[in-house]
């Protein structure tokens, strides 16, 4: 009578064993992802870094990245934004990892600090796109930006072509920006060897701050008795703090002033005659190819990318870059109007009606 009790009791132990095993096992599994073509199991997380939403250009790529996502299945995405301080860009992506995302999408701040971030995510296999500014790390898995060395040409034949001779003022973006140092390389030159042009002041504007690019302007034209022909600033805002600089010494529309991102400031600037000229950057195909190009490299299919080499890298990486647009005063119906970027309305609120274009 013992013995078969303490058989049935040994039974009941090791069934109860048998069975907690078998609860548990799907609970182990589930920490493990199941992957098939390099995507995890459910949707498809996207983290994106950006550096900032001060100027208007990143308040349109957070907007369009942010519906663009919402409309494909099977996508999500989390944006955060650093506020122009790299320390807090780097908490943000420590914190994107942390979310187990699929895909790291950077937008840098500082581009030689953000290398840290890319290293850190490939250390978790998670691959990391380099959006519109280049990260200085040769491990990025894409870059996708605009044609940015064709950008800095542009601006910089602009101002040869429309004033071959005469005083240039040059303020580049930050020092830290990646993009701005490749503008500046192209605007090197174009201007080199061109004997009319006299280069009386280049400096960086710290952070792209319009009010930085006053205090430049304002100082060149101190020191040259305000004969200045041309600001090279390198993006709107910088020209719009040009133009500040430039009003209290009733130079503007006097000034050739170039600039970039077709701000819709730059261009009203440019309808009233006191910006000559900037690069449209439609920010749509940029933001969508982005999370599509993250999509894909998720799902481990091939990229429609081509080599790409720039001189703070130390070998070719994958890129997709879009082309550009020079605007100016001719051409903004058949451009920003036409392409519903800015309507004729917004354009034109500064410009007296008799002296507008007619409108199609």
């Amino acid at each position: 009578m013992l013995k078969a009790k303490y058989l049935l009791f040994t039974f009941l132990v090791l069934a109860s064993m048998l069975i907690g095993a078998c609860v548990k096992a799907p609970s182990e599994q589930g920490n493990t992802p199941n992957t098939t073509n390099g995507k995890k199991d459910g949707n498809i997380k996207i983290g994106f870094a950006m550096a900032t939403l001060k100027e208007e250009r990143w308040q349109k790529d957070n907007k369009l990245f942010k519906e663009y996502c919402e409309k494909l299945e099977g996508v999500d995405c989390v944006i955060t934004v650093a506020n122009a301080n790299a320390q807090k860009q780097a908490n943000d992506v420590d914190n994107l990892l942390t979310q187990e995302v699929d895909v790291l999408v950077i937008a840098p701040h500082d581009a030689t600090q953000a290398a840290s971030m890319v290293d850190k995510a490939k250390a978790q296999n998670v691959p990391v796109i380099s959006y519109d500014r280049l990260i200085n790390s040769a491990k990025l898995d894409l870059y996708i930006s605009h044609q940015v060395p064709v950008i800095g040409k542009k601006i910089a034949e602009y101002a040869v072509e429309k004033k071959p001779e005469g005083n240039y003022v040059i303020v580049y973006g930050a020092s830290t920006d990646n993009n701005a140092m490749i503008l500046r390389e192209e605007f090197d030159k174009v201007f080199k060897d061109k004997k009319g042009i006299n280069i009386v002041a280049n400096q960086h504007a710290k952070d792209w701050k319009p009010e930085e690019a006053l205090k430049i302007v304002e100082n060149a034209l101190t020191q040259n008795q305000d004969k200045v022909d041309v600001v090279v600033a390198s993006n709107d805002g910088t020209a719009g703090g040009a133009i500040s600089a430039l009003e209290t010494k009733g130079l503007t529309g006097k000034v050739l002033v170039t600039g970039q991102d077709a701000e819709k400031a730059a261009l009203q600037r440019i309808a009233e005659g006191k910006q000559t000229m900037t690069i449209y950057k439609p920010i749509q195909p940029l933001a969508e190819g982005a999370v599509d190009a993250a999509v894909k490299i998720a799902k481990g299919e091939k990229l429609n990318s081509e080599p790409f080499k720039s001189g703070s890298l130390e070998k070719e990486i994958p890129a997709i870059l879009l082309e550009v647009q020079v605007i100016d005063k001719d051409n903004l119906m058949d451009t920003v109007v036409k392409d519903g970027w800015i309507s004729y309305d917004e354009l034109f609120k500064n410009v007296a009606e008799d002296k507008r274009p007619k409108k199609e």
